[in-house]
């Protein structure tokens, strides 16, 4: 066996002509979407009148563990992908460990993340369908500035409603998004009635992801030939991001590596849901045993304090119902730097495979996770986005254990993107003056109480 690569590579050849949908391999099925009058399963008649129409039939599809990628999709994918799997020996080193760690750099592109995966798919539909305009909500950023990349490309019209939080904090991913010809407005606004009525009851709001997803939905359903596209938490993006972990099987299967441990950062759960996909699907048939762990902010811990329950998955309780571990829709998380990760729910896939055991979450405070950012960087020389620093926190934790074990674990971390917009937080950690905040009971029982009576 050869030594190695720092980075290991794929050639185009070699990249995923199909997405890998994990439902298909799960004995125990996530609970369907419901609608939340009469609690019977969603229809794909009633997921069109808001969702493009292929992506309606790849959210209702539990059955086909493989997916075509059609061609003028992995056209635009050509532009970005396969992206580098790196064999992260500069950080081994420093912590002395006997693990390997591996980690998919999802950065490579002007989004700086991984999200441009599932915008491109998802936009294609779009087009394809003959919609002219698409809504969305962004929270840190990346997936706002992903689907204006795809509207660019195909042509068609984007409005992002970005968390106003993350507005204020990164101005300069607004302006990315508006080079690419996308309308950008800070979330709640008095531009919806959803926003209106947010911004009456709570005004000194920054706002949440739940928040600004009401207003993208709002505005897709009242609005001739616009549909509404979503960044994470769905089936459909779940599907999508599969390319991620594919493209790392393929090129850790070259060397013979199977990894031990897959970590990744989980706001809704697109990320985390890409990665291990593969990994998971093996692990479901009984071919491995890999460990998955999911890491979320101390600040919105939807798996680890949250309840598994159907809720709804906006603020403004325009969306179906989605079994997941949850906060509540009205959990209003605190403004921390992690704004991708700043969502009350988790994906139904995810949220199915941790309350069966097959996945572990591990929470983290913001100072903490930095920590590792800062190490990460100044060793391998990527500035990491504060939502992968939250996966580096937890692949070192693990690679000091095998230090203090002596187990020669391989560890697979996901890079979701790059932390260039987020220098305000990081001249806040570097400053001292970054704070933790952990909800109280009492703070998380205000969302539980939002939770609807489904019986």
């Amino acid at each position: 066996m050869s030594k190695i690569p720092y980075k290991l590579y794929l050639t185009e050849e070699e990249a995923p002509k199909a997405w890998l949908n994990i439902r298909a391999f799960m004995k125990n099925k996530p609970a369907p979407i419901i609608n939340p009058g009469t609690h019977a399963p969603c229809t794909a008649e009633e997921l069109s009148h808001v969702f493009c129409d292929e992506a309606v039939k790849q959210e209702l599809n539990e059955t086909d563990k493989y997916i075509e990628i059609p061609e003028g999709i992995r056209d635009f994918y050509k532009m970005f992908r396969p992206s580098p799997l790196v064999r992260a020996y500069n950080l081994e080193k420093l912590l002395d460990t006997p693990a390997e760690i591996y980690y998919k750099f999802e950065g490579n592109n002007t989004s700086g993340s991984h999200k441009l995966n599932s915008a491109a798919a998802q936009v294609y539909y779009a087009k394809e369908q003959g919609i002219t305009t698409v809504t969305t909500e962004t929270g840190a950023g990346q997936w706002g500035t992903a689907l204006s990349m795809a509207g660019a490309f195909y042509g068609v019209k984007v409005k992002v409603y970005m968390v106003k939080g993350s507005a204020m904090q990164k101005p300069y991913r607004k302006n990315v998004m508006e080079t690419y010809g996308a309308s950008v407005t800070p979330s709640p606004s008095d531009t919806t009635n959803v926003g209106r009525a947010i911004l009456k009851e709570m005004p000194d709001t920054t706002g949440s992801l739940g928040c600004a997803i009401s207003e993208a939905v709002e505005e897709a359903v009242s609005t001739p030939n616009t549909r509404y596209l979503l960044g994470s938490v769905l089936n459909h993006v779940l599907l999508h991001q599969s390319v991620i972990g594919l493209e790392c099987k393929t090129a850790l299967d070259k060397y013979g590596v199977t990894p031990d441990v897959v970590i990744g950062c989980a706001g809704g759960g697109s990320n985390l849901g890409g990665l291990m996909a593969p990994f998971m699907a093996d692990k479901l048939e009984g071919k491995s045993n890999t460990e998955f762990i999911a890491v979320e902010p101390a600040s919105c811990p939807s798996f680890t304090r949250g309840r598994f329950a159907y809720d709804f998955g906006d603020t403004g309780k325009m969306t179906p119902l989605i079994k997941m571990y949850t906060l509540g829709s009205g959990f209003i998380p605190s403004p921390n730097h992690a704004g991708g990760l700043r969502y009350h729910g988790m994906n139904s896939v995810l949220s199915q495979l941790y309350h069966d055991g097959y996945l572990k979450a591990k929470s983290y405070e913001q100072t903490n996770v930095f920590e590792a950012a800062v190490m990460f960087a100044r060793c391998e020389g990527t500035l990491p986005a504060p939502e992968s620093s939250h996966a580096i926190r937890a692949a070192v934790d693990e690679a000091l254990k095998c230090k203090e074990t002596g187990e020669h674990k391989k560890i697979l971390f996901g890079l979701t993107g790059t932390g260039y917009f987020d220098l305000a937080a990081y001249d806040s950690f570097n400053k001292g003056t970054m704070t933790d905040y952990i909800p109280t009971d009492a703070d998380l029982q205000k969302g539980f109480d939002s939770l609807p009576k489904v019986d």
